[in-house]
Order: C-alpha cells, then structure tokens, then sequence
C-alpha cells in the first residue's frame, strides 16, 4: 500500500511540473469540435499542419490568469511559424466573464466556450486547471501540462514540434 502511494505522489509531481508525457508512442488529440467567442466553429484535424496548444483554463482560476500573459507572448513569438493557441474555457465558467476578460486582455489567440463540457471530456476528462495538451502537426499529442510548467522547456519543446 505504501509503495502504490509513494508511486502516486510521484506520478503527481510529475504531472503537476509538466513532465508527464505520452510515452515513446505519442497518442492521436480528439477530433472535437470548438467554438470560439466570435462564434466561429472548427475542429481539431482543421488545424492539422500546425503546432497547437489546446488549454483548458477558467476565469477563476488563479494559477490560470497568471499565465495568460505567457500563454499571449509565446503564441505572439511563434505564430508566424505555425503555432496556435486555443484557450478552452470550462463548462462552470459564466461565458460573459470569459468573454470580458478576453476582450481587456485583448488576447491575442482563439478563445472558446466548452459549454457543453465535451471537449474537456474528451481530453481525458479534464477537471483540474489550468490543463493544456501541446499537439504536433501530425495531430498527436506530444506533451500535457498541469499546473505551472518551465517556460524555458516548454519553448524548446514548442520549438521542437515546429521544426519537426
């Protein structure tokens, strides 16, 4: 019982500092359908060919709203190459509060309503935020990240994904 704790509070550090990969097989992203704040639609495999962050996020998340100038200057950084951002709001959040905070934040990237819950759900499930998935431009997804993660490792792994 102790080792199967020890080995679940590991795996948990190592989710919670973005480590945790895919193994050696990278696993195909969901192929859902988003709809962003200006009420356009699109789906996952519409944005084949590109590298792209797909981050579920909610405006009463702290650790979220930390990030989202990060999240901007990165999808500003790597855009022209090919890099996009899809910020997922949860289900729970009212969508007038996202669509406020988008608008003074003037994000720079796609926003959209989960409203539904079924994106999240097909992301594994997700409950917990922020959760972000990086997918390469094949379709898979080669990273997940839960909480607060390296900058500097995530640009080289975004880096990486867009070369490749």
């Amino acid at each position: 019982m102790k080792k199967i704790l020890i080995s679940a509070v590991v795996v948990l550090a190592l989710v919670g500092v973005g480590l945790w990969q895919f193994g050696g097989s990278a696993k195909a992203a969901p192929n859902v359908s988003f709809t962003a704040l200006d009420g356009r639609t699109f789906t996952t495999s519409d944005l084949r060919g590109k590298v792209v962050m797909v981050k579920f996020w909610a405006t009463s998340c702290v650790t979220c709203i930390q990030q989202m100038p990060d999240t901007a200057q990165a999808y500003e950084q790597y855009k022209q190459q090919g890099y996009e951002v899809i910020a997922v709001a949860m289900d729970y959040d009212p969508p007038a509060y996202v669509r406020n905070f988008a608008e003074t934040r003037q994000l720079p990237f796609t926003v959209a309503i989960d409203s539904t819950g079924e994106v999240a759900k097909a992301f594994g499930d997700v409950k917990l935020t922020p959760t972000a998935f990086l997918i390469d431009k094949q379709g898979h997804i080669i990273k997940r990240y839960l909480g607060n993660y390296d900058k500097d490792a995530f640009k080289r792994t975004v880096e990486q994904a867009l070369a490749g």
